[in-house]
């Protein structure tokens, strides 16, 4: 019971084939397409502003193949066929992913995850781009990984002084025109003709949602000292914000198409690692589910007990019983019970028969005060998971692993190693921090926050005269029966989906292309154009979803 894994994400990735021309040969002759229109649209100088998607963020990291196959570059190609200018990019130094910073691995920025015929995995190599080393622009794409709505407009985002704390980004600290420099100033220098605007609102809620609903004292400001901040953005400023960077690049008369933002918790990170991965079939656990039970018996009557006299009213939720037959459900623990701590180690210390139960730990009975202090400080505000909660990706590599903090303590308590192991196991005897948990409560927050953000991006497009991408609708479409487009049904599926890449977030470069082709759909239902019916669009199977850890 030291150490054991419930979850394993292992799949075969799926080969997808089209029916050739000659199996159906009913149209021999294809109806030909109409002359692409663009009327008045001018997209000799477009400029990309957005986030990690605009960058072409993928598998966990930025590099040079996913920058080319970034939504905004893929775009390009496409206004290329009209009156499209250049459009560059700020690449990265190889096909690794991560950062040097000062010739040091940032380990903040680790190289790119491949698949390795089990799950993602880290590619063994070492980054070669080097933050340090400023490039020469201007560039086009001013996709930024991690920025929030509030960044576009900070003064020093990207100042490489700031880097190494967290108070700058590195990524756009590798081409901003000045260290004092904006995003938004950045993109308005060059005198855009069309714009994009993606992903403003997204990493507004993206960090509190991956850490578990864990935030920091942040509401928007724009002290360098928030940076960092996990919180979710006040809608209010949010609003100031948006409306700002919108009339900056509207200044000039430029047209541009906005991506409102979609519910992340629909994101693979957050809908993979099932609430019940805990099988009676796997050979490390199902024998121990009648002595578990038997300890959880313990803290079940005291529940009940407490209900009794008026303490709780939810003894039936805080009790855990795992099945014999049945997948249980993880040992959470809920911030948002009354904590009853204090409640527990009462409770048990006057119980006569708890002294026994320590014994048969091969305790001594005088142990019997240490182990309910111990009970009351582990088990005052926790329950088994339900279907209501969402556990973040990156749980599945701890659920049923010793906390060896946890242990330790244990230990420093007085209790020998093997039994501190016993009672340190990630899910099962030791709740599930609530870092690796979406509490339904944490899912609302997440939830009216990015409605009260797409209701300022739908005001704001539609007083300049916009054109908005529901990127909203369109996740949700993929999440539930996938999304068509050309030859491919694309889920968000880990792995085997296509349309979400390893890091469970960003998107794979098919993802991306029906994103450009998003775009483009609806530049041509606001302008007129016709983008789609002339066939100037990405043809998605020329994307991979995945990389191979042999390109470097």
């Amino acid at each position: 019971m030291k150490k054991f894994k419930y979850i394993f994400l292992s799949a075969v990735l799926i080969g997808f084939t089209a029916c050739s021309d000659d199996d159906f040969d009913y149209n021999p002759t294809p109806e030909p397409l109409p002359e692409l229109t663009t009327g008045s649209l001018d997209f000799s100088t477009y400029v990309a502003v957005g986030a990690s998607f605009t960058a072409g963020f993928t598998d966990n990291a930025l590099f040079i193949n996913a920058q080319e196959n970034s939504f905004p570059n893929i775009l390009s190609q496409q206004f290329a066929s009209s009156n499209g200018g250049s459009f560059t990019q700020p690449l990265m130094s190889d096909n690794i992913g991560g950062l040097l910073i000062g010739g040091m691995q940032d380990p903040r920025f680790g190289p790119r995850l491949f698949f390795d015929g089990s799950g993602p995995t880290g590619l063994p190599a070492t980054p070669t781009t080097e933050t340090t080393n400023v490039l020469s622009g201007p560039f086009t794409n001013l996709g930024v990984p991690g920025a929030k709505s509030f960044h576009f407009v900070a003064p020093g985002y990207g100042n490489l002084a700031g880097v190494p704390v967290g108070a700058a980004n590195p990524y756009f600290a590798r081409m901003a025109s000045s260290p004092d420099a904006t995003v938004i100033g950045d993109a308005v220098a060059q005198n855009p003709t069309f714009f994009t605007l993606s992903e403003i609102g997204g990493n507004d809620v993206l960090g509190y949602a991956t850490s578990g609903g864990i935030g920091v004292d942040q509401t928007g400001n724009l002290d360098p000292s928030t940076y960092g901040g996990n919180d979710i953005t006040d809608p209010n400023v949010f609003a100031q914000v948006f409306s700002g960077l919108v009339d900056a690049l509207t200044a000039n008369g430029a047209k541009g198409a906005i991506a409102n933002v979609p519910y992340i918790t629909n994101l693979t990170h957050f809908t993979t690692v099932p609430h019940n991965p805990l099988s009676p079939a796997n050979p490390s656990f199902g024998p121990l589910i009648p002595t578990l039970n038997g300890v959880f018996g313990q803290l079940n009557q005291v529940y009940g007990y407490l209900e009794s006299v008026g303490v709780i009213n939810d003894a039936a939720e805080r009790s855990v019983v795992f099945s014999e037959t049945e997948a249980s459900a993880v040992l959470i623990k809920d911030e948002t019970l009354t904590d009853i701590s204090d409640d527990i180690i009462g409770v048990l210390s006057a119980s006569p028969t708890f002294p026994a139960f320590v014994e048969s730990f091969g305790l001594p009975a005088e142990a019997a005060p240490l182990v309910a202090n111990l009970f009351g400080g582990i088990y005052g505000q926790t329950r088994q998971a339900t279907s209501e909660e969402l556990l973040v990706l990156p749980s599945s590599s701890i659920i049923g692993t010793v906390n060896t903090s946890t242990m330790a303590f244990l230990e420093s308590q007085g209790l020998p190693a093997s039994l501190a192991g016993q009672f340190s196991v990630e899910g099962v005897t030791n709740p599930l921090e609530d870092k690796w948990v979406l509490l339904p409560s944490e899912q609302l927050a997440i939830k009216n926050a990015t409605d009260a953000y797409n209701a300022t991006i739908d005001a704001v497009a539609t007083s300049k005269g916009l054109a908005v991408v529901d990127f909203k609708g369109i996740l949700e479409e993929a999440s539930t029966t996938g999304i068509s487009d050309g030859d491919f049904t694309l889920t968000t599926d880990l792995v085997t989906g296509g349309l979400v890449s390893l890091d469970g977030v960003h998107l794979t470069a098919r993802g991306y292309a029906i994103m450009a082709n998003k775009f483009l759909e609806a530049i041509d239902l606001t302008y007129g154009s016709n983008f789609i019916a002339a066939g100037v669009k990405a043809n998605t199977g020329d994307y991979p979803t995945n990389y191979s850890p042999t390109l470097q």
